[in-house]
C-alpha cells in the first residue's frame, strides 16, 4: 500500500502510547499507577449527563449547522463575554468535536507552505505536528524552568521574521502548568500587532487555576480581538474528555472558512452533546469548583513529595493538572527514566521529550489521580531512585 509522504510529518501524543503499554502491563498482572494521561478522573457532572439524555429524547440526533447549534453558539458567546470581559457574538463561534480541530482548522485556513509558526517548547505535541503537516516551518520557543516556564519575551522577539504568520500560546500550560502573566501577555500582544501575527491562544485549562490566580486572555489587549483565535472546550473543565466537544472564538471573517473545513471533515458536531454543552456553561459550577480544589490538594502533595526525592527538583505549577520535575540530578535521561519508572516501579509518566526537544531533563506527571495513588507513586519512585 502506498502511504502519502505527508504522513511522515504528522506526530502523535505519547500519552496514548504509554497508556497502551501500561494497560498491557496491567493485563499481565502488574500494578500500575497512572500519571501519564491528561484526563480528569472525575465523572461528568450529573446535570450535564441529564441534559444530553434530554437532548436525545427531544430529537437532537440529526445533523446540525456546521459551526454549531445556535443555542450553544450564543451560550459560548455570552460565556466568553462574561469570563474574559470582551464583547463576543455568536457569529464568532465555531463548535467542534473537541478542541484539536480548532488547531488544525486554524492552521489549514491561515497558513501556507513556507510560512513560519512559533510555538512553545516544551509544549503540547500536536502544535508542532499540525504546523509540520501543512508544510510550514515550526519554530520552537524554549520555555525555561528558571522563568517558571513562561515566555522569555526577548527570545520571542528574536524568533520573529517576515515569514512569521502565527504564534501559539497556551496558558495555563501543558506540560508544565506554567502561567503567562498579564504583563507577559501585554508584551506578546504588542509584538503580534507590530508584526501582524495571528495568535492561537489555547485556553483549555483556563478554569483550572490555583493560589488566587485569575485567567487573562490575550484577546483582551488592544488590537488582539481581530487577530486572536481562542481554543477552549469542555474536556478538562467539566471532565468531558470522551464527549469530544470544544469551540473556537475567532474573527468573524475566518468563521466561514473554518466552517467549510468542518463540513469537509466532520459535517458537524454531535447535536445532543451540544445540548449538554449549554447546560455545562449555564448550570451549576459547584462540581468544577470541587474538582479544582481537589486538584490543588493533589498538586501540593505531588510537588512536596517529588522535591523530597534526591535528584529531583519540581517547580510548583499555578494551573492545569501537571507537574514537570527536573530529573537531571538522577543521572538519567528523560526517556530512560520514564521507562524505568513504568517497568520497574509501576508508575506511568511521560518523558519530557514527548513535548519537544527542550523537554529533555524533565518528566511529566499528571496529578489527575487520587491522593492515595499519588502517594503510592511517590513511594515507588523514591525506592527506584534510591
Amino acid at each position: 500500500m502506498h502511504i502519502a509522504e505527508r504522513m511522515k510529518t504528522l506526530g502523535t501524543e505519547t500519552a496514548f502510547l504509554v497508556l497502551a503499554k501500561a494497560r498491557a502491563l496491567e493485563a499481565q498482572g502488574k500494578s500500575i499507577v497512572h500519571l501519564e494521561i491528561g484526563e480528569p478522573d472525575f465523572d461528568t457532572p450529573a446535570n450535564i449527563k441529564a441534559a444530553a439524555k434530554k437532548g436525545l429524547d427531544e430529537g437532537f440526533t440529526h445533523y446540525g449547522p456546521a459551526p454549531g447549534l445556535p443555542e450553544l453558539r450564543k451560550t459560548i458567546a455570552d460565556y466568553t463575554g462574561r469570563m474574559l470581559g470582551i464583547p463576543c457574538r455568536s457569529e464568532q463561534i465555531v463548535v467542534t468535536p473537541g478542541g484539536k480541530p480548532i488547531m488544525f482548522f486554524a492552521i489549514l485556513a491561515c497558513i501556507d507552505q513556507g510560512d513560519e509558526v512559533i510555538y512553545p517548547n516544551p509544549g503540547f505535541p500536536i502544535y508542532e505536528s499540525v504546523i509540520n503537516f501543512v508544510g510550514a516551518k515550526a519554530v520552537p520557543l524554549e520555555l525555561r524552568e528558571e522563568k517558571g516556564f513562561r515566555f522569555d519575551i526577548d527570545d520571542l522577539a528574536k524568533l520573529i521574521t517576515p515569514k512569521t504568520r502565527m504564534l501559539f500560546i497556551n496558558s495555563p500550560q501543558n506540560p508544565t502548568g506554567g502561567i503567562l502573566t498579564r504583563d507577559d501577555l501585554e508584551q506578546i500582544a504588542k509584538l503580534a500587532v507590530k508584526h501582524n501575527m495571528m495568535v492561537l491562544s489555547d485556553e483549555i485549562y483556563s478554569r483550572i487555576l490555583y493560589d488566587g490566580f485569575q485567567h487573562t486572555s490575550i484577546a483582551t489587549f488592544s488590537g488582539m480581538v481581530e487577530r486572536t483565535i481562542i481554543l477552549d472546550g469542555f474536556s478538562k473543565t467539566y471532565a468531558m474528555t470522551g464527549w469530544r466537544l470544544g469551540w473556537g472564538v475567532m474573527p468573524e471573517p475566518l468563521v466561514p472558512y473554518v466552517s467549510q473545513l468542518q463540513i469537509n471533515c466532520t459535517s458537524c458536531t454531535t447535536s445532543f452533546n451540544q445540548i449538554a454543552g449549554v447546560e455545562a456553561l449555564t448550570g451549576s459550577q459547584k462540581e468544577v469548583e470541587r474538582m479544582v480544589a481537589e486538584f490543588k490538594l493533589r498538586r501540593d502533595v505531588i510537588v512536596d513529595g517529588l522535591n523530597a526525592i534526591p535528584g529531583v527538583r519540581c517547580h510548583k505549577p499555578l494551573g492545569a493538572f501537571y507537574v514537570f520535575p527536573n530529573i537531571t540530578g538522577t543521572g538519567r535521561n528523560s526517556r530512560e527514566l520514564a521507562d524505568v519508572l513504568l517497568n520497574e516501579a509501576g508508575v506511568a509518566c511521560l518523558s519530557g521529550t514527548a513535548f519537544g526537544a527542550h523537554g529533555e531533563g524533565y518528566l511529566r506527571f499528571s496529578y489527575a489521580n487520587s491522593v492515595e495513588n499519588i502517594r503510592l507513586a511517590l513511594d515507588r519512585i523514591r525506592k527506584v531512585l534510591s
